[in-house]
């Protein structure tokens, strides 16, 4: 028996969790890349096919969602049609429910494959650690920190390495005041950004002796690593290029030679290894002492000053798309990095992070980097897409309305 399928609008369709909107963009970005992959198809480019490459998800899935869309379509139909049997309106109805439970999955896998890629996002990544209020108590617990995260790292297979570890001079070597992790692996930057900003820990310090909880501060900031050699990169990220975003200028970097301090026998006393690098235009200081030899030192250096003001640059663009968005979006803004994103709480064995409310009363299983720390990982990142999302959304619906008004 044929059925009539009525040629409706698929927007007609869309579920509550996809705005017509979104579907537009994800629509404006198939035809791209449906007119790139015409092009491959003639001639083959490295910069089109890249391009391509990004669009391909979003399509394809876009596709998936056309197809469920359509499916339910025909599923409608087959109900609304009087001369269909009843084992037929049965299994139509079953299918039906499948198709529909089945969209907002999709919806949601759309939404996230139309968020531009973060630009650091496929690189390794630098993790600095440091204290700050809560002076003893802060230094100790940005050591466990710089635990807990080469301890997931290594979990994961990504192999990670402590370029920098300075420590508090006392009878404890375990009152850090810097460290640096390096993160080799690729994509690393986009895995661990969600741990920037200030970590707060509540707990009862050793030196406590009436018992009261002290409440301390640890900072984290997450930097992109970049290779040795910026002809590596993508134009965009060639660090070597001056016309690049990432370019430092040598002749704005003061370097100064030291002799390294703390402990390390008389080497330590007798040659100026240590390296010190001040970006002039930001002021941003790097010091490096951890090798013995100034070379290695110098090179180390020169890759968290790249990192940082890499970051900074990165991070000042974004908060000028915050400005942009502020308006249409209510006021919010994006958490940076002087926020207090997340509260480890001894007392109660609870872990609570304050961007997405989740909080696990699993205290250890977090800090030593287990399954809790990938979990509140996991909804970060979501909570960051879905506020990426209605970012996109606000954007986008303002300039629907400025069009509007220019054709009044």
């Amino acid at each position: 028996m044929l059925v009539s399928i009525p040629k409706l609008d698929l927007t007609d369709l869309v579920d509550p969790g996809l705005s017509p909107v979104l579907l537009t963009r994800a629509r404006l970005l198939a035809a791209e890349h449906e007119k790139l992959s015409g092009r491959l198809a003639d001639s083959f480019d490295a910069k089109i096919a890249k391009r391509a490459g990004e669009l391909a998800p979003s399509t394809a899935i876009l596709k998936e969602w056309d197809n469920a869309n359509e499916s339910i379509l025909e599923l409608k139909a087959l109900l609304e049609d009087p001369e269909t049997d009843a084992e037929l309106r049965s299994l139509a109805t079953e299918d039906l429910e499948s198709s529909r439970e089945a969209l907002p999955a999709l919806s949601d896998r759309l939404k996230k494959s139309l968020i531009p890629r973060h630009p650091f996002a496929d690189l390794p990544c630098l993790v600095e650690i440091r204290p700050g209020a809560g002076g003893d108590e802060a230094g100790l617990f940005a050591y466990e920190m710089m635990r807990m995260y080469m301890t997931l790292c290594s979990r994961k297979g990504l192999r990670p390495a402590i370029l920098k570890q300075d420590v508090e001079d006392g009878p404890s070597e375990d009152r850090l005041s810097e460290a640096v992790i390096e993160v080799e692996a690729e994509g690393a930057y986009d895995l661990m950004r969600t741990e920037s900003g200030v970590h707060r820990v509540q707990r009862v310090p050793a030196t406590e002796t009436k018992g009261r909880t002290h409440t301390s501060a640890v900072s984290v900031m997450v930097l992109p690593s970049f290779p040795e050699s910026g002809s590596a990169m993508d134009h965009a990220l060639n660090f070597d290029d001056p016309t690049s975003d990432y370019y430092i200028d040598p002749q704005e970097v003061r370097v100064e030679k030291m002799r390294a301090g703390g402990a390390g026998g008389q080497h330590v006393n007798k040659t100026e290894s240590a390296i010190r690098l001040t970006h002039i235009p930001t002021n941003t200081v790097v010091s490096m002492q951890d090798e013995r030899s100034q070379q290695a030192n110098r090179r180390k250096a020169w890759q968290v000053l790249r990192a940082k003001i890499a970051e900074a640059r990165q991070e000042a663009r974004e908060q000028e798309l915050v400005q942009l968005r502020r308006g249409a979006m209510g006021g919010v803004g994006k958490m940076g990095r002087g926020d207090k994103i997340r509260t480890y709480n001894y007392g109660q064995s609870r872990c609570t992070d304050h961007r997405t409310g989740i909080t696990l009363h699993n205290l250890d299983d977090v800090l030593t980097g287990g399954d809790g720390l990938e979990e509140i990982m996991e909804s970060v990142r979501t909570w960051m897409a879905d506020r990426e999302v209605e970012a996109m959304v606000a954007e986008d619906l303002a300039k629907e309305e400025g069009k509007k008004k220019l054709k009044k």
